[in-house]
């Protein structure tokens, strides 16, 4: 299973570092990682997605917080939240696939950032199925490059779980 953790963490140069060091120290993979300033000045938060199960996700958390500059660590996993990432992506354009990628672009609600003669870079924000989804469509064009954030999220307030409506009918 992947878990989501939204650590918070004091704002000096080498928190990353030691956590990074923490995570490889044990054999802990990061399979997503944002960082960014927090609603506090001088704290940042760190949102992480890692693989593994209840018991060793409790185990990392403890060991998060036995670092100095850790101040908050909370699984976000089973939590609803609103989740967001970003993708660049440059595809391969020919005048005549360029309209069919455009018209993709447009149901997803992609923006056009870069256009060339031969190729288009779009911004897409999103879900992570919304990026597999899109990234998936457009293979068939031929992707030149993809850059992504690592996962974003925030709990949600009116503890509404957007998961749970999809599968209402």
């Amino acid at each position: 299973m992947k878990y989501t953790l939204s650590v918070l963490v004091e704002d000096e140069s080498g928190v990353l570092s030691r956590i990074a060091g923490l995570f490889a120290r044990r054999g802990f993979n990061i399979e997503s990682l944002a960082v960014g300033p927090a609603e506090q000045s001088g704290v940042s938060r760190i949102t992480m997605v890692l693989p593994g199960d209840e018991r060793t996700i409790e185990q990392l958390t403890k060991q998060l917080y036995k670092l100095v500059n850790v101040l908050k660590v909370r699984d976000i996993s089973s939590i609803p939240c609103v989740e967001r990432e970003l993708m660049l992506l440059k595809v391969n354009t020919t005048k005549i696939t360029r309209a069919e990628i455009l018209e993709i672009a447009n149901v997803f609600r992609a923006k056009v950032v870069d256009l060339a003669d031969n190729s288009l870079t779009l911004e897409v924000t999103g879900d992570p199925g919304k990026m597999a989804a899109i990234e998936q469509l457009l293979s068939k064009f031929g992707i030149i490059e993809i850059a992504r954030t690592g996962k974003i999220s925030l709990i949600r307030e009116s503890h509404v779980d957007t998961e749970l409506l999809k599968t209402v009918r």
